[in-house]
């Protein structure tokens, strides 16, 4: 049987993700920014929580550690690099490790740009990335703690999936980025499809993410930034890659 890959809703615009095996009963929750809906998400599906899976420190990604702990006793880990502002750790990962879960491997990558020590687990029995606030639904995290080049060599390491990977990450804010996109490349196409489909889906209230990596290669201008096209369309047709995320990304935040 395939893993079942299931999105929580969580405070306003968060998304926590569970992933269960029903061969053996294993179940992860990736990112905890409250308990309720996922103990609610859990005891719908008759599930047992084991792991925990951590991408960052930020409280709308921690704050129900607590409590799912203590109703579920499931294993925490996080990232080495940031262990001291996570949870209680049980086990510590870093860049290049892989570990498994239900006899699956999990492939940790150091996505530092949000946040310095933000990791990203891939699991390739589920076809999906776990990128909290790194690579996002037509979009990355704003650079609170990390550069721009920190930030393109993370994104640089996700769009080298493959395509068909789901792009799990931490929130709804794909509307928001397709208003953005579409002042990057306003005649890229299958970004105009996609901006009319996001607003589809969210006037009856469905979820934008996961999202599809080739879909994001297509139309997500922060994963674009080393495409002539659309260096000529900012006006940076000679810069480096990552000066022009970096333009991209100051674009954004002024948006």
């Amino acid at each position: 049987m395939p893993l079942e890959l299931v999105t929580v809703p969580c405070l306003e615009d968060n998304y926590s993700f569970l992933v269960h095996d029903s061969a053996s009963g294993a179940t992860v929750v990736v990112d905890v920014p409250e308990a309720a809906p996922i103990l609610a998400a859990l005891n719908e599906r008759g599930w047992t929580l084991t792991d925990i899976w951590l991408t960052h420190h930020h409280w709308d990604h921690i704050d129900g550690v607590a409590e799912v702990v203590e109703a579920t006793g499931a294993k925490v880990t996080g990232g080495a690099p940031d262990a001291h502002r996570l949870p209680p750790l049980d086990a510590q990962v870093e860049d290049g490790d892989t570990f498994e879960f239900a006899g699956n491997p999990v492939q940790v990558f150091d996505v530092s740009g949000h946040t310095v020590g933000h990791i990203a687990f891939y699991l390739p029995a589920a076809q999906a990335a776990f990128t909290g606030d790194s690579l996002m639904a037509l979009g990355c995290g704003r650079l609170f703690e990390g550069t721009p080049q920190q930030m393109w060599v993370s994104l640089s390491k996700l769009a080298a999936l493959p395509g068909d990977t789901l792009i799990c990450s931490g929130h709804e804010y794909t509307t928001s980025n397709a208003k953005f996109a579409l002042t990057v490349e306003p005649e890229n196409a299958k970004l105009i499809s996609r901006s009319q489909r996001i607003d589809e889906m969210r006037a009856k209230g469905q979820a934008t993410v996961p999202s599809l990596l080739s879909d994001e290669l297509a139309t997500n201008p922060f994963l674009r930034a080393n495409l002539a096209s659309v260096k000529q369309a900012i006006g940076m047709e000679n810069a480096a890659d990552d000066a022009v995320f970096a333009e991209i990304r100051t674009r954004k935040d002024n948006f």
